[in-house]
């Protein structure tokens, strides 16, 4: 389709000089045209309009639209489809048969919105970075193609958005229905208390690794160069910590937070993210660690003195190595897969005396990537 809206050299006309196809142009009826395909509608109501056909108020409406991360609309602005309607129709029946509180609701809400917001943006650089990359396109023109064969690509994307979210889905309520028996008993053995009583409801390894020199590295590289480093490190950290069974809560640019149900499990990932990047051709070698704790999940993160523990013992760390506290040390001690070197105490900001751990790797040969 981008040769189609580029067009063709005409017989006898000039040639294009380069490598590259000439500029694309978008006119209004084509964006048109691509919002109705992905509105579903065409844009008629306004948000009165909508209140009103879902039986709410204009405030309650508002709360909604919010959380989903939707701009302000004026009250005369026909900004909304069917459906829309059908869309707070289906939230707000969830609240009146009870299945959710409307903070509930309004929370969801605001993961959907969050969570959806980041990944069309993340597709998008995705696609637009593979045509500069493949095709020779700059990056104005190469938006503006995407713009022209994104009608293609629509379908799949929504069938690998419901097919991922369902599976998702189905591996939350695995960890909810069976919780690893190594992690209950870890957790029993080295923090007090049992599953009831603990101030913080979710025992947990939480990990971290932290790129080494990154800041001083990405003002050398040009935005390219930059850019593949930074994806090169999300997907092999992604990757990592998916085969080992653990969650990756979320990246910040040079850093990444995981977490796993057993710190056996934990321990693992942090040997093999550690491995992966000294022996990478490309990447930075990282600084990692690894916590066993509780921890309080909300809105798609993660809480606690132990992430915040993870994150000081990240910043002792040397250029790959794992480090552990005390506690944590302790539940592994008596595996022979681990081998665990104790330093002298270090204070540690917000906790006071540590003893940090390094872990290394004992028998085994840990996670192996297909």
């Amino acid at each position: 389709m981008a040769a189609d809206a580029a067009g063709d050299d005409a017989e006898g006309g000039a040639p294009h000089h380069g490598a590259g196809p000439g500029p694309i142009e978008l006119d209004r009826e084509t964006i048109r045209r691509l919002e109705r395909e992905l509105l579903g509608a065409e844009r008629t109501l306004k948000r009165r309009d909508i209140a009103v056909g879902a039986g709410v108020s204009l405030l309650s409406a508002r709360k909604l639209w919010r959380a989903m991360g939707f701009p302000n609309i004026g009250d005369d602005d026909i900004a909304f489809t069917e459906k829309d309607l059908e869309a707070l129709i289906t939230i707000i029946e969830m609240v009146r048969q009870e299945q959710l509180t409307e903070d509930a609701a309004i929370s969801i809400t605001r993961a959907v919105g969050q969570m959806t917001d980041r990944m069309v943006v993340w597709q998008i650089e995705a696609i637009v970075e593979e045509m500069v990359a493949q095709r020779g396109l700059s990056d104005a023109d190469a938006r503006k193609t995407l713009v022209s064969e994104l009608p293609d690509l629509i379908e799949p994307l929504e069938k690998t958005l419901v097919y991922a979210w369902r599976r998702q889905m189905n591996a939350g309520v695995q960890r909810l229905a069976l919780r690893a028996e190594s992690g209950l008993a870890s957790s029993e053995a080295g923090r007090g208390g049992d599953e009831q009583d603990a101030p913080l409801p979710l025992a947990r390894a939480v990990g971290f690794a932290d790129l080494v020199s990154y800041t001083s590295l990405s003002r050398q590289m040009n935005e390219r160069t930059l850019a593949q480093l930074v994806q090169r490190f999300e997907n092999k950290s992604a990757e990592i910590i998916s085969v080992g069974g653990g969650r990756l809560v979320k990246t910040i640019g040079d850093e990444v937070l995981y977490i796993a149900e057993s710190p056996e499990a934990g321990a693992e990932i942090s040997l093999a993210l550690a491995k992966a990047f000294t022996e990478d051709e490309f990447l930075p070698s990282a600084r990692c660690s690894l916590v066993w704790g509780r921890v309080l999940s909300r809105l798609g993160d993660i809480y606690g003195p132990t992430v915040n523990l993870a994150a000081r013992l990240t910043a002792l760390a040397e250029p790959g190595e794992v480090l552990v506290d005390g506690v944590t040390a302790a539940t592994l001690d008596a595996n022979e897969k681990f081998v665990l070197t104790p330093h002298e105490p270090r204070q540690v900001r917000g906790f006071g005396e540590v003893r940090p751990v390094t872990l290394e790797r004992g028998t085994g040969t840990g996670i192996v990537l297909d």
